[in-house]
């Protein structure tokens, strides 16, 4: 996971509706050689072997499978549905998938680095957004025991998910 830091949301994140809206959201940005588009961030991400096990946990527990050629489908814009989600928004450097229950989202953005000195690179942005799941006496939105038990484990897949998808366009670029 080298590399892969929190991150505030950028000013134009698709999650600040959803921050914004009471939910849980995190974000995570690693910073990739070369230039690396939209769609071959989408592809690498959900393609990875990390992810291909949430995808066959998908296919048998709650009986929404997807394939690579989904995943390119997504990634090219020939479709809006993908496994568990659907496409909520997709402006040309970012996407927001909310999966079919409405309670979680999850965000992915490009943005070219601008630092001096550093050559043609990527910022690669991740990050989710978890729906509060009911309202106490006081009218606060609040997040249920299963999301409070889960936490630590979602942050540490979430930035294992970034980084293989980091690491398998690195590894892409230099066969390049």
């Amino acid at each position: 996971m080298t590399g892969v830091v929190r991150s505030d949301l950028p000013a134009t994140a698709l999650l600040r509706t959803c921050r914004d809206a009471g939910a849980y959201t995190d974000g995570y940005v690693i910073e990739v050689d070369g230039t690396v588009s939209l769609p071959v961030y989408i592809e690498a991400f959900y393609t990875t072997p990390l992810f291909k096990v949430e995808r066959a946990i998908l296919k048998w527990f709650v009986a929404r499978p997807s394939s690579d050629s989904d995943v390119r489908h997504l990634a090219d814009g020939g479709t809006e549905i993908f496994a568990a989600w659907r496409v909520e928004a997709r402006p040309a450097d970012q996407l927001l998938l909310v999966d079919f229950t409405g309670r979680t989202k999850s965000w992915l953005m490009t943005v070219p680095a601008t630092d001096a000195g550093s050559g043609t690179r990527t910022r690669l942005y991740f990050g989710s957004a978890v729906m509060p799941s009911a309202i106490d006496a006081n009218g606060k939105r609040k997040m249920g025991v299963v999301f409070q038990c889960l936490l630590g484990f979602h942050k540490l897949y979430s930035r294992c998910l970034l980084s293989a998808a980091a690491s398998r366009l690195q590894k892409v670029a230099a066969r390049a």
